[in-house]
């Protein structure tokens, strides 16, 4: 599944945060997103990711304009297709390591048994099986950020969306998540978009966007 952005603006007023963006996307492509702080970067990510609406322009999956869907059609397709990294992890406290990757398969509505043996394979696959039901304030922050990946990636996505997801890490967790996205992209035909401001991590990557005061550069 390919995507296609077509002459998209976005504005944050009194912002013009995008400005006539063309980007096409490849099935099974790892791409980077670079740029300097508020270049726009996680703002064009968002609309990829169908978290915000373009002002003007099209986002397309398979030539399928994906805001012409209703909320209900969008919300769906977000949580069968899309898998979500933040560079804050969003987990929820109360919940332990298990049970927040668990959540996104719960609510497709796979049965807790099935989405209990998944959650427990992603996290072991991850190295975080002495983990299971610690909760979030109990692990290092490279761990969190790694059952903030395997919660993305329990509904099978096609898509793997990363938001600056080191930003919070030292250099080596930094490095061995970017080296989990590299590995994943191989062993699970993932088509991955990372936003980050560094080129050493976007050169792991097929393909680099520069992105700068809302334009994609050539």
């Amino acid at each position: 599944m390919k995507i296609k952005l077509e002459n998209v603006y976005k504005t944050f007023k009194p912002v013009e945060v995008l400005k006539d963006i063309n980007l096409e996307i490849l099935d099974n492509e790892f791409i980077s997103i670079v740029g300097p702080s508020g270049a726009g970067k996680s703002t064009l990510l968002h609309l990829i990711g169908t978290l915000e609406k373009p002002d003007k322009g099209t986002v397309k999956y398979d030539d399928k304009d994906i805001y012409k869907l209703n909320d209900k059609e969008l919300s769906n397709f977000r949580n069968k297709n899309i898998g979500f990294v933040f560079q804050f992890h969003h987990l929820l406290p109360e919940f332990s390591a298990i049970e927040n990757v668990m959540l996104p398969a719960l609510i497709a509505g796979i049965s807790k048994e099935k989405a209990t043996v998944k959650a427990e394979r992603l996290l072991t696959e991850l190295n975080l099986k002495h983990r299971l039901t610690h909760k979030p304030q109990e692990l290092s922050g490279g761990e969190q950020q790694r059952v903030a990946i395997a919660r993305a990636l329990i509904n099978d996505p096609k898509f793997l969306l990363a938001d600056e997801p080191t930003g919070n890490l030292d250099s080596q967790n930094a490095e061995e998540v970017i080296n989990l996205f590299k590995r994943l992209h191989t062993q699970a035909n993932l088509t991955i978009i990372l936003v980050t401001h560094q080129e050493s991590f976007a050169n792991i990557s097929d393909r680099i966007i520069h992105i700068k005061d809302g334009y994609i550069v050539k």
